[in-house]
């Protein structure tokens, strides 16, 4: 799971920072998914390492345009292209409608089939590896954050063990490799558990924007590897964060804390803080540390690698 930040400003773009978009990588199966689409998203696609024509899934918190802009662009040169299989849109209630219009009006016919999901809060998508829950955030419009949890899986299988215990291939390995318990020819009874690693932990993470501080960010971060929360004020500017339903720095931080998450990387950040206003970003990131110490702050084309968590614990140890 490789996480890609391809705008982290909120409300307009600035020089240095696109509008609203993050890409999540599946390398394990090709597959590309988008959390929000601001203007200009496919620029930064076509600018950052990702194949455009892995997408497959785009998760859209709400329609405000700074994240949804750059949806039927990207959509339409998708079709173009003609190299994306089909794609899957997840969104509240009225963005079927707004593409369709958009489609209409623009006389944009798309190549390859588009499946729009108005949700509700809950599990919306699942296969054999992810689960995806949505839950309603706290702002201005109708906004849902997302949670994509990577389901366990049994630890590596001991093949010189096997061996050792002269279990035939075949099968009977498959059986045993999803530590399930096994009667072989000779009247053994096999428990494949005995025969693989500790389970890995499935990896989590969290994406809540736009929102003020809620319970609803909080629940959709229990436990997570990565928490992605919006942090478009400062602490100072905690007045204007309520009265547009925005969150601070602290808040987000205080988000991570309650929620248990391993870590926060905040994101949509108002361009008052742009280097050399009386309070920069950096001020942002020292406000959020001073409660949730690991933190960090995104800036457009960061990759973060999710490790597992047996991963994290072994390079902690400098094992």
């Amino acid at each position: 799971m490789q996480i890609t930040f391809l705008g982290t400003s909120s409300g307009v773009p600035t020089r240095a920072r696109n509008v609203s978009s993050v890409a999540l990588r599946l390398p394990q199966r090709a597959e590309l998914w988008l959390f929000d689409c601001g203007e200009g998203t496919q620029h930064q696609l076509l600018r950052s390492d990702l194949k455009i024509s892995q997408l497959s899934r785009i998760f859209i918190t709400h329609m405000h345009g700074d994240h949804i802009f750059g949806l039927m662009g990207l959509l339409a040169s998708c079709g173009l292209a003609g190299n994306v299989e089909r794609v899957d849109i997840y969104g509240p209630p009225g963005l079927n409608e707004y593409i369709q219009a958009a489609s209409r009006y623009s006389h944009t016919h798309f190549s390859y089939p588009i499946k729009v999901h108005a949700i509700r809060p809950g599990v919306i998508y699942e296969d054999d590896e992810f689960t995806v829950t949505c839950g309603h955030l706290h702002h201005r419009i109708t906004a849902f954050g997302y949670r994509v949890a990577e389901k366990d899986r049994a630890g590596r299988f001991d093949v010189e063990k096997a061996k050792e215990l002269q279990i035939p291939p075949g099968r009977v390995y498959g059986q045993l490799k999803r530590g399930e318990t096994v009667t072989l020819s000779d009247g053994r009874v096999i428990n494949g558990k005995d025969l693989c690693g500790p389970t890995e932990i499935g990896r989590k993470i969290a994406y809540c924007t736009d929102t003020v501080y809620c319970e609803g960010a909080v629940e959709l971060a229990q436990d997570v590897d990565v928490l992605i929360h919006e942090a478009t004020f400062a602490h100072q500017d905690a007045d204007m964060a309520f009265q547009r339903l925005h969150s601070t720095s602290t808040m987000a931080a205080q988000t991570a804390l309650v929620a248990k998450a391993h870590r926060l990387i905040m994101t949509h950040f108002s361009p008052r803080y742009a280097p050399g206003n009386t309070l920069e970003l950096r001020d942002l990131l020292q406000e959020a540390r001073a409660i949730f110490p690991n933190t960090d702050m995104a800036h457009d084309f960061m990759v973060y690698d999710v490790p597992r968590r047996r991963e994290l614990e072994l390079t902690k140890t400098g094992v």
